[in-house]
């Protein structure tokens, strides 16, 4: 397998460098609940001329929000890749069967796709229901235009279908039905579905160069992406060797050596970047001790936000970690681009790929 270990070509990093922390990451709650409150806002009245028009306008925007929710879709952009890009979808209680809708090519989704982005879901199939079980699974029953799907596309929309519905904290693993007949495999290529799918099948999956992949298990790490101006986030999971016990240190090291040459992704990390010590686990808290190689410029001490979004969204997939803080030869003296010195652990966002393009 070749990997473009790192591309520090000087006009793209200062590009990424300086978009790493633009618009990418929301700072909303989570959606936690599959039935999101209401919210209501009101304008003031007896103000003066410019003060009520300044407060009308703030009082629209406040209740264009209380009438819509972040939501992230799982869409396919120009090199081939499934990635979350966060929208404003209007409230419902229906929430699973709206962003199924919101994937379906030609529909709601068409008037927001960002640029190169498609939505997966042939287009015509409408969404005959959905239904949550006990244990987590959620069923989803598709038209039978649901099959009209190119062959390459079918693991795709499997895995966008998928990890759109699991950012709802109530769904696990996920089923499809086709006019209300379950189905084992997907229609075209056969992809097994059996008793459901979830984000430990993995997304954007690279087996190349695997010899024996019988002997291998799966870490999803995050990398980095191009669209006109803008940079976002790309999650891609791959095969490590059993042999690695620490999947923490395992995706740090896939993160160093960056993505297949390609591919399309971009590498941040300095070539000489590494851990100093074995990652430390507590309480949800990862703590990363690198060496130098993880500042992202020539000044000391400062971290790039992009290497920063890149380690928090990668080690935040792993089960029970739920921030990350990163120490310098054991000292906790970085600062973020921004000049804000980085002493807290970093949680992970609320919604991923936020910017327009």
């Amino acid at each position: 397998m070749k990997r473009t270990t790192h591309i520090w070509a000087a006009p793209l990093l200062a590009s990424l460098l300086l978009l790493g922390g633009c618009g990418l990451f929301g700072r909303d709650e989570a959606v936690k609940e599959i039935d999101p409150p209401q919210e209501t806002s009101y304008v003031k009245d007896g103000q003066a001329l410019q003060e009520a028009t300044e407060s009308q306008k703030e009082g629209k925007e406040k209740a264009k929000a209380a009438e819509t929710v972040k939501r992230e879709l799982y869409l396919i952009d120009k090199n081939g890749f499934v990635v979350p890009q966060t929208v404003e979808l209007p409230k419902t209680q229906a929430v699973a069967k709206q962003v199924l809708e919101y994937l379906v090519e030609d529909g709601p989704v068409s008037e927001m796709l960002p640029n190169g982005f498609r939505a997966v879901i042939p287009a015509g199939t409408t969404v005959l229901g959905t239904k949550l079980e006990k244990d987590g699974t959620l069923i989803a029953d598709f038209s039978p235009e649901f099959k009209n799907y190119k062959p390459e596309d079918e693991k795709r929309i499997l895995q966008s279908i998928t990890w759109t519905l699991t950012q709802f904290d109530n769904i696990k693993r996920v089923k499809i039905r086709i006019n209300g007949y379950d189905q084992n495999v997907m229609p075209v290529n056969k992809t097994p579905i059996q008793d459901g799918v979830s984000r430990a099948d993995g997304i954007n999956m690279e087996a190349n160069g695997v010899p024996d992949i019988t002997n291998t298990h799966p870490v999803t790490v995050y990398f980095v992406a191009q669209q006109g101006n803008s940079t976002y986030y790309v999650p891609v999971t791959r095969r490590v060797s059993n042999k690695e016990k620490d999947d923490i240190a395992a995706a740090v090291n896939e993160l160093i050596q960056g993505p297949e040459q390609g591919s399309g992704l971009v590498g941040v990390f300095q070539p000489d970047a590494k851990l100093v010590d074995a990652p430390k686990y507590e309480d949800g808290k990862v703590t990363l001790n690198f060496n130098e190689g993880i500042y992202g410029s020539n000044k000391k001490n400062v971290i790039s936000d992009v290497v920063l979004n890149s380690l928090v969204l990668s080690l935040t997939e792993q089960k029970g970690v739920e921030s990350v803080a990163i120490t310098v030869n054991g000292k906790a003296n970085l600062v973020t681009e921004d000049g804000k010195p980085l002493t807290k652990p970093v949680a992970r966002p609320q919604n991923v790929n936020t910017g327009t393009f």
